[in-house]
């Protein structure tokens, strides 16, 4: 019974993987479940049997990655939060902990996590409808955490400034952790590919920050920050 039970979780797991990085070769679309099963040595009867379908397989392949990511993230958020005690986190501090803790699951190329990654940026950059309202559903959660982090942190900015940035800044992430192809073509040289990732982080930290920080658009006015509960009741009692 154990040996049949370790069978069944090794042929998942090489579907997974197999998957994954089909995935983040071919797109979503042009990879078949015959590719799929080749690639992992087992028959199209058994991916489907485990999965039910290419439409569970994608969901499998996301979810168990972005479990742990999103997880993660609530986490470090959690314990910059409670180090604060009480006060808004500084802007980097929430960048660190969503966009931070991203890069360093798309450093690890041992793990699964770089190809997992760039699965996930290059699903970002062509998602159909299906994929669309899964990452929707898995992202809902921790979205609304960090964008009531980023509304505190930041609150002479109008909340709905703060959401474009936002997708704005998922935007630049996801192109950037779906490869350094195009950086090749804008630079015209080779770049140090000994460590990648090491090199993508704190430019892209440095970016997405700054874009943060910019200063509003024409036509939009900032709005006066709210004080927070504490002071209101201080007001008050005075």
């Amino acid at each position: 019974m154990a040996d049949e039970i370790a069978s069944v979780v090794d042929t998942r797991g090489r579907i997974l993987d197999a998957a994954e990085r089909l995935f983040a070769q071919h797109g979503l679309e042009a990879t078949s479940m015959r590719m799929l099963s080749a690639a992992a040595g087992c028959n199209l009867a058994s991916t489907n049997y485990h999965f039910g379908g290419k439409e569970g397989l994608i969901r499998e392949v996301f979810r168990r990655r972005l479990t742990w990511l999103n997880r993660e993230r609530l986490r470090v958020l959690d314990e910059m939060e409670a180090a604060a005690t009480g006060r808004p986190l500084k802007p980097h501090l929430i960048l660190e902990a969503f966009f931070g803790v991203a890069l360093r699951m798309a450093a690890d190329s041992e793990g699964g996590g770089a190809t997992f990654m760039r699965l996930l940026g290059r699903t970002y950059a062509e998602p159909s409808q299906f994929i669309r309202n899964f990452l929707a559903e898995e992202y809902a959660a921790v979205l609304e955490r960090f964008k009531r982090a980023l509304f505190r942190a930041l609150p002479a900015v109008p909340e709905a400034e703060i959401v474009w940035r936002l997708h704005f800044m998922l935007g630049a992430m996801s192109y950037a952790i779906a490869g350094t192809d195009a950086l090749k073509l804008i630079a015209h040289c080779e770049l140090d590919e000994a460590n990648p990732a090491a090199a993508l982080a704190p430019r892209l930290m440095s970016f997405l920050l700054g874009g943060l920080r910019a200063p509003l658009p024409a036509g939009c006015t900032a709005q006066r920050a709210k004080p927070d509960a504490k002071v209101r009741r201080s007001r008050r009692a005075a």
